[in-house]
């Protein structure tokens, strides 16, 4: 049998924790920072859960 290879991509952008729960950056932090507010920034700067519709499809890509 071969091996289960992971996504790449997906392990690079998508951490599990000790407890299973798969964590991610938060998108709209690359650019135009001066234009948004600095609560919305500091909001977008904190890790996020992912949602549980894509949990089971980011588990697959991570081979767990």
């Amino acid at each position: 049998m071969p091996k289960n290879k992971k996504h790449s991509g997906t392990a690079k952008r998508i951490k599990v924790t000790g407890t299973g729960k798969l964590i991610h950056k938060r998108a709209g932090m690359r650019h135009k920072l001066e234009k948004k507010p600095s609560t919305l920034a500091r909001r977008l700067n904190k890790n996020a859960e992912a949602s549980p519709a894509d949990r089971p499809r980011l588990r697959k890509l991570l081979g767990l």
